[in-house]
């Protein structure tokens, strides 16, 4: 059997395209890839289209449009959830529109699909006393808590996004002056934050006690979790959460949603509070 156009499309898209043109991370690719899943079992499931004859033509503006409503009235997706599927498809087409100029009125009926408005709500940020409070939870009597002191203190002193600090290594921390730690954000572009001199003596700490100075522990994921597994972001958001709660528990006005993006805001406040101006 032929393999159909949009089979061969989507195929070079995630694997070639995106990660040998574009450079994307894995993860970022994961969640393209995740979006072409939704859709094809959409038109599997919903239209009875057999994927073997599932061809590009059917995928025009208005079969995306009801995709979009499917996804909104049926898997309940946010408005920012489907935004991002939105975000995925026109990627898609504005790759395809060079790969088939025969599709281009298609493809830019598609890419002229408007975003879906949604309220912007605010991120939370917290205030020195209760930031101070939160850092303080970690238990330093135990191994688990001062690895959790080192995270919390890093996650807030670098302005670092969760997956940029799961994907931390011991070679991307630099203790010796000027100290820093270097990150690798978003569309693989790398970043070297400087370290307070508090977190520099935690990491310090840290590197001594787990003997992450040798250079066999160069690759190494700087934290892992109980099973010897680089941490993931489930797990940062675990960690946080059980010392937010514990000041929770002292402060019944305390109510606000903190999560590790909170640490990130948080950080960006306090310059600007302070009349530093510093991209993070």
């Amino acid at each position: 059997m032929k393999p159909t156009d949009l089979s061969v499309h989507i195929t070079n898209f995630l694997t070639h395209y995106l990660a040998g043109q574009r450079n994307l991370s894995p993860n970022t690719i994961k969640a393209y890839r995740d979006v072409f899943t939704l859709l094809l079992r959409y038109c599997r499931d919903k239209h009875n289209i057999k994927l073997e004859k599932l061809y590009l033509s059917k995928i025009d503006a208005s079969f995306v449009q009801v995709f979009l409503d499917y996804l909104e009235k049926d898997r309940h997706s946010s408005i920012r959830t489907q935004n991002h599927r939105l975000a995925t498809l026109h990627a898609f087409f504005r790759y395809i529109q060079s790969e088939e100029p025969d599709h281009l009125l298609q493809c830019q009926k598609i890419l002229a699909l408007p975003m879906r408005r949604h309220p912007r709500t605010q991120v939370e940020y917290l205030s020195k006393e209760y930031l101070t409070e939160v850092l303080s939870q970690p238990d330093l009597s135990t191994l688990l808590g001062r690895r959790d002191a080192v995270l919390l203190s890093l996650l807030y002193d670098t302005g670092a996004r969760v997956q940029e600090l799961v994907d931390l290594s011991v070679g991307d921390v630099r203790l010796e002056s000027p100290a820093q730690v270097r990150l690798l954000g978003k569309g693989r572009k790398m970043r070297v934050v400087p370290l307070m001199d508090a977190t520099k003596q935690l990491l310090y700490n840290y590197f001594t006690e787990n003997n992450l100075n040798r250079p066999e522990y160069f690759d190494f994921p700087l934290f892992q979790n109980r099973l010897g597994n680089r941490l993931t972001r489930s797990g940062v958001r675990y960690i946080l959460q059980k010392y937010v709660q514990n000041v929770r528990n002292k402060h019944s006005e305390f109510t606000q949603k903190i999560s590790p993006h909170s640490f990130r805001h948080t950080k960006g406040m306090h310059l600007l509070q302070s009349g530093v101006s510093l991209e993070i």
